[in-house]
């Protein structure tokens, strides 16, 4: 009979269903059941998802499983108190991200909700996992920071349990190798740039904007398509962004790229196997799947030296930030420049992802899975 889990998905944001849909897909061995709520009202969703699941899903929480498999924005320890036979079932709490390591400016510091409710259901789950050393460094820190401002500190316990905790990468979909099929770059063709994010805050769009800018001054050509989900607000420096766009377009008298959303999955792989280099300009970034998608496709990786990119990306594909966004953009061009040049030689660096595909990755989910379910805490 083949072993029950639960999925467990609080704020269901794109990285997030990514992830849920490759362990489903990749380990089609288990039975799985997915619970998921959509990504919006963020303070609330953290943390009024047990009551609601409680409320709303009874039936289905009530059913019999061997593995819980929550990410870290699931109330767990109030959802195992409000369900009391999930209390019973072995659980695995999953860090997709922390909120200790979310660009200040944007983190409201007197409300601490956000952190503490990961670490309730740190407490209570059997495992904890994160997708990366980065994500897994800066929440331990993190924790360490909050336990000096809190009046009676935090458990020992938690500590341990962080300290012990495995790092597991979402697991990427299968890919050739892209690169041996790549050519040369003609001096007279324009190097495709792909920035593939959220239209969000901390996916650094001033710096985006300095970028751009600083490539139209410098007359390069480079073409950049400007992709990823859009919300209601959009920041203002993307007003700066499309005039710049128009310039360039207008400079070199060719069509402007790609700006907005691509919601066809073919289409954007289709982009993504057209473009040259993946550019990031991320504030934070726990395991970059946007970047890792785009390498996959063949691309090359302009990202900055920090984060979980150092984890990954060779140190020539990683540009120095600095407090002056300005002279981070004059690096990032810098090395935008570098890596056309490389590629006008028709040297392509290969981003090595093994360690996020294959099945030395999924047998590691897959033994963990297995452990918990045959040696219940």
């Amino acid at each position: 009979m083949r072993k029950r889990l639960l999925l467990l998905s609080a704020y269901d944001a794109p990285s997030h269903a990514y992830w849920r849909h490759q362990l489903r897909n990749q380990l089609a061995e288990f039975e799985w059941t997915e619970l998921c709520l959509p990504p919006r009202y963020f303070n609330w969703r953290i943390r009024g998802n047990a009551m609601q699941w409680a409320s709303t899903e009874t039936a289905s929480l009530a059913r019999d499983y061997d593995l819980v498999l929550a990410t870290s924005m699931v109330d767990l320890a109030s959802l195992r108190g409000l369900i009391p036979k999930l209390a019973a079932v072995p659980s695995l709490l999953y860090f997709h991200e922390n909120q200790f390591a979310y660009p200040a400016g944007r983190q409201l510091h007197d409300n601490i909700e956000p952190q503490i409710v990961p670490l309730y259901a740190a407490l209570c789950a059997d495992a904890v996992v994160f997708n990366s050393a980065f994500n897994r460094d800066t929440c331990r820190e993190g924790v360490r920071q909050l336990a000096k401002r809190l009046p009676e500190g935090l458990p020992a316990q938690l500590f341990t349990k962080l300290d012990a905790a495995e790092v597991l990468p979402v697991p990427l979909a299968s890919a050739g190798d892209s690169y041996s099929k790549r050519a040369a770059l003609p001096t007279d063709s324009p190097m495709e740039i792909v920035w593939n994010h959220r239209w969000e805050y901390d996916k650094g769009i001033e710096l985006l904007a300095h970028i751009i800018e600083q490539v139209k001054e410098a007359h390069l050509r480079f073409r950049f398509h400007i992709v990823g989900q859009q919300f209601r607000h959009i920041p203002e420096a993307f007003e700066a962004i499309d005039r710049h766009l128009n310039e360039i377009s207008a400079n070199f008298d060719m069509p402007r790229g790609n700006f907005g959303y691509i919601e066809d999955a073919d289409q954007y792989q289709t982009l993504l196997a057209s473009c040259h280099v993946a550019l990031s300009t991320a504030k934070h970034d726990f395991q970059g799947l946007s970047v890792q998608q785009a390498c996959l496709a063949g691309c090359q990786a302009a990202v900055p030296d920090a984060l979980v990119y150092p984890e990954y990306v060779p140190p020539q594909l990683r540009y120095q930030t600095c407090k002056d966004c300005r002279q981070t953009a004059a690096a990032a061009v810098s090395l935008l420049r570098h890596i056309r040049r490389k590629l006008e030689d028709g040297v392509w660096s290969k981003i090595d992802l093994s360690a996020y595909l294959g099945p030395g990755l999924l047998n590691r989910y897959r033994g963990l899975f297995l452990s918990l379910i045959n040696n219940p805490p």
